[in-house]
């Protein structure tokens, strides 16, 4: 019998035309708590810097703040940059989670920076060029050392922690706050780099599907062909990343998705950046062909139209990669009379799969 489809939700935490971060925060408050209420697997939350467009900055804050009022779905980061971060600082952020929302956390790691290498710099503690030196005096990459940091949190999350040697001897250290059951780590990835490494280390894997558009097939086969089980794992995990928005009819859907075509040429093509434009004459004042055609280069990976056309079109793209779990990234904008604090279209997409997938009631 074929297992049924489970749905979960990324946020990117969207900022439009007008709108502040606190706004941007309370309209996603509402996205996770729907998602909660309906039946949803996941609800993860993004890693971008100095982009105005997205308030998702610091993943395991915002858990804090948004997992409030849930009380079913996993809450988790897709994901945490490591290259901006220490180990030990994301280990201890995420326990604090796991002491507050007990089993219910993932922490999803990616090996790039999320943002221009100067804001990862300045993450790092540099404003300019990065002067982490090794005992020579030579540059260290943060990239170069994701391998190891990976090890460096799994051990940190493990009962008998991390072993550092000293002089005479050897330092244990554990992430703080000790808890019971230690957070879910994904690897999050764009290339076949993370799809080995994760296979190598028995962890649970996701190919960015919903930005890369291609390489999701070869990357997912690398990495079952490739898992080797360890104490992390006894054999491959992993899901689909989809853009998705459901409208009343295919041609609103279409509409609903336009400022989000924009963006996505906006990052290959300019302007800058800047918050979401609002759907109707105000993202089409400024679209241009240029714009359009990325967007048409991305659109085949997309779940876009009315519930049932949409549902199809997942169920499809699981069945593709034989998955059993696809991950949505609402893509729908707001109207220029929806409310400061709310994008109601992104919700709708949520109910509306929430009922095609019988969501409540698996």
């Amino acid at each position: 019998m074929t297992a049924p489809l489970s749905l979960s939700v990324l946020d990117l935490i969207p900022v439009r035309l007008g709108q502040t971060t606190g706004q941007a925060l309370a309209a996603s408050r509402e996205l996770v708590r729907a998602a909660d209420r309906l039946g949803f697997t996941r609800y993860w939350v993004a890693e971008h810097h100095n982009m105005p467009a997205v308030a998702s900055t610091e993943p395991a804050v915002e858990l804090m703040h948004l997992g409030q009022g849930t009380s079913r779905i996993r809450l988790g980061s897709g994901g945490v940059m490591l290259p901006n971060h220490a180990p030990l600082a994301v280990a201890e952020r995420f326990a604090l989670l796991t002491a507050v929302f007990g089993d219910r956390i993932d922490m999803g790691i990616g090996r790039a920076p999320g943002t221009d290498p100067y804001t990862s710099a300045a993450m790092r503690g540099h404003l300019g060029e990065a002067r982490v030196v090794d005992a020579q005096g030579a540059p260290l990459d943060p990239v170069e050392q994701f391998p190891q940091h990976i090890v460096d949190i799994l051990a940190l999350l493990s009962p008998s922690g991390a072993s550092i040697p000293v002089r005479g001897g050897e330092h244990v250290l554990h992430a703080s706050p000790r808890v019971d059951e230690a957070a879910q780590v994904w690897l999050l990835g764009s290339s076949g780099y993370s799809a080995q490494l994760s296979a190598a280390l028995g962890l649970p894997y996701v190919f960015a599907n919903h930005f890369m558009g291609n390489g999701t097939e070869a990357a997912i086969r690398l990495y079952r062909e490739s898992f080797t089980p360890t104490e992390h794992g006894s054999e491959p995990r992993t899901f689909v990343t989809v853009n998705a928005a459901v409208g009343e009819t295919a041609e609103e859907a279409w509409e609903l998705v336009q400022p989000f075509v924009y963006q996505m040429g906006a990052l290959r093509i300019g302007p800058k950046l800047e918050p979401q434009r609002l759907v109707g004459e105000d993202v089409a004042s400024v679209m241009t062909e240029g714009h359009r055609r990325i967007g048409e280069s991305m659109w085949d990976t997309w779940a876009v139209g009315t519930a049932a056309e949409v549902a199809e079109r997942l169920r499809s793209i699981a069945a593709h990669f034989e998955v059993d779990e696809i991950m949505i990234q609402p893509i729908a904008g707001a109207r220029p009379d929806d409310p400061i604090d709310s994008v109601p279209a992104r919700v709708r997409t949520v109910e509306a799969l929430s009922r095609e997938f019988d969501l409540e009631r698996a």
